[in-house]
C-alpha cells in the first residue's frame, strides 16, 4: 500500500473513532489555517530554508549552516501540546 493510501486509511480510522467535539475543533483550526493564507507562504518540499540558529532539545544552539556543511538536513518542528 502506498503512503497516500496508508495516510487516508489512518485518517478514516481516526475520524470514525474520535469524539465529535475533537473533530469539530480540529476542523475549525484547519479551516482557520487555510483561510489565513499561510499555505501560500509555506515552503514546499525541496525549498531552501533561510539560515538560522535554534536551540536543540538539549538547549544548545545549532546553526543550520554548520549542519548543512556535513550533508543534507531534514527539519522537523514539534508544535507542542495541542
Amino acid at each position: 500500500m502506498d503512503l497516500q493510501k496508508r495516510l487516508d486509511a489512518k485518517r478514516q480510522e481516526f475520524e470514525s473513532s474520535a469524539p465529535e467535539e475533537v473533530l469539530s475543533v480540529m476542523n475549525r483550526a484547519t479551516e482557520h489555517l487555510r483561510n489565513s493564507g499561510m499555505l501560500n507562504r509555506a515552503m514546499g518540499v525541496g525549498s531552501r530554508a533561510p539560515d538560522f540558529t535554534l536551540n536543540n532539545s538539549g538547549g544548545k544552539p545549532v546553526h543550520l549552516g554548520s549542519v548543512l556543511s556535513r550533508g543534507p538536513v531534514i527539519l522537523g518542528f514539534y508544535r507542542g501540546r495541542w
